[in-house]
């Protein structure tokens, strides 16, 4: 698997699974507070953009090179499941806010791509 490819994965996997601690942990305070989920929509949205931004790190990292295609396509790649999922699991296709969450979600995972080359270790000994 090429470069690009392997750091497309580990950035999509790293996504996931962030969102499904922060799924558990939220999913604990609502059952165990007085918490109701609508007060939480927007803390929900900066921890999901935390999450892209970090897989987009991770991909950067990983790809050595062009972070900011690598965190972009982990995005589109990601954004790619959750449509299928979506459409094709519950018949239902993208709202408009849908698209526009989605359209930040990628303005943050190539941000994160570009620190995340940037911080690589490979990087810093090729300089």
């Amino acid at each position: 698997m090429s470069r690009l490819g392997n750091a497309l994965v580990y950035g999509v996997a790293t996504i996931f699974v962030l969102a499904a601690l922060v799924s558990f942990v939220f999913s604990l305070l609502l059952k165990w507070t007085d918490i109701h989920e609508s007060s939480l929509t927007w803390v929900i949205f900066a921890v999901s953009v935390i999450s892209m931004f970090i897989g987009g790190i991770v991909a950067g990292g990983k790809s050595q090179e062009k972070g900011w295609l690598a965190g972009g396509l982990t995005s589109l790649l990601f954004t790619a499941l959750i449509f299928l999922f979506q459409f094709l699991g519950i018949e239902k296709p993208f709202t408009a806010e849908q698209w526009l969450y989605h359209l930040v979600f990628f303005v943050a995972a190539a941000l994160g791509g570009i620190v995340g080359v940037n911080l690589s270790p490979a990087r810093r000994e090729r300089a």
